[in-house]
């Protein structure tokens, strides 16, 4: 669920979307914040399943990226783990390779800054139209 931000005493706010983006490389997850935050996204990292379990319990995401850097059996236990919560939160993993895909993932988008803002503003706009 998107939320309001409020800026300073104006009456102007802007969609904020809240992203839980794990990766063990946090190194690339952190230089991208700048990017992600102009967009008007709030991300929280983890670089671990239990980390961003921990995480998701105690947050409210309205979406969760999965890194390249996450083994594909980990990747597939966190969004498990996800689901069997109940919760219907878009799961999309990302990657280097065009040829890549989990199938227990919603989407598959390539890491690359403007392609990924891109898709998952798609992606955002597609669950807001289906609720």
């Amino acid at each position: 669920m998107a939320r309001q931000k409020k800026l300073s005493n104006l009456e102007v706010s802007i969609p904020l979307t809240v992203v839980l983006a794990v990766g063990l490389d946090s190194l690339i997850l952190t230089s991208q914040k700048p990017v992600w935050q102009s967009a008007g996204y709030l991300v929280r990292f983890a670089s671990s399943v239990r980390e961003a379990m921990t995480h998701f319990r105690d947050g409210d995401f309205d979406l969760i990226l999965l890194g390249d850097s996450i083994p594909a059996d980990s990747r597939e236990r966190l969004t498990y783990l996800i689901r069997a919560s109940g919760s219907r939160i878009p799961v999309v993993r990302l990657t280097d390779s065009s040829s890549d895909c989990d199938s227990f993932a919603d989407a598959t988008i390539r890491n690359e800054p403007m392609r990924l803002m891109q898709n998952i503003g798609e992606l955002m706009d597609k669950k807001g139209r289906r609720c």
